[in-house]
């Protein structure tokens, strides 16, 4: 099924993933003691990071399903 893959949706695909898994280990870092400014940038920036991420690999799923020929 990879051999239908688009090339503008595996770019999609291949930038999606650093910011998910960069957004997951934001937030992932919340568990832990920070202080009260680090809280507030790694929840900002990782629930953006992680949005993005899912967001950009639902769009390139959804450029490669429409590129399938019915």
């Amino acid at each position: 099924m990879l051999s239908t893959l688009p090339p503008q949706s595996a770019i999609m695909f291949a930038v999606a993933a650093p910011f998910t898994l960069a957004g997951a280990w934001l937030l992932a870092q919340l568990r832990h003691p920070l202080p009260e400014a680090r809280v507030y940038a790694y929840r900002m920036v990782g629930v953006m990071a992680l949005a993005g991420g899912v967001v950009l690999a639902l769009s390139a799923a959804a450029m490669w399903q429409w590129s399938l020929d019915p």
